[in-house]
């Protein structure tokens, strides 16, 4: 008969990390209609065909979900934003892009800035808990 193990236990996650990781989830399926939004448009130069519009919304989705797996290290967060900073330049082709960059930049910067603090608020409690009355 085999026995069956416990898995192993999972990787207490920051408020950081756990917040970055759901915006940029959430973001990613607005990038990649963003892509198909610069496909439906043509926004894309004449010399590059519109199809392209579709495989860079693809790519900058996929590396947002790929990134939500490194947001715990420093160069994640920064991978993070610099996939903010794509999305804002998308705004030189459909300008409506840039509200979606203020909305999700504004919600990726509270999440990495507010989830940091969080996380040594809650260091600090561990370190030195509150004595009871």
């Amino acid at each position: 008969m085999t026995r069956v193990t416990d898995p192993a236990p999972r990787r207490p996650r920051g408020a950081a990390e756990s917040l970055a990781s759901i915006v940029l989830a959430f973001e990613s399926i607005i990038a990649f209609l963003g892509g198909l939004v610069i496909y439906g448009l043509k926004a894309l130069p004449a010399s590059v065909p519109p199809w392209w519009g579709i495989v860079a919304g693809t790519v900058v989705a996929a590396l947002m979900v790929l990134t939500t797996r490194f947001v715990r290290y420093r160069w994640g967060i920064a991978i993070g934003w610099a996939l903010q900073v794509v999305v804002a330049l998308g705004a030189f082709l459909v300008p409506s892009l840039a509200v979606v960059a203020l909305i999700f930049g504004g919600m990726y910067g509270y999440a990495t800035i507010k989830g940091a603090a969080i996380d040594r608020r809650n260091a600090r409690l561990a370190a030195n808990p509150p004595e009871e009355a």
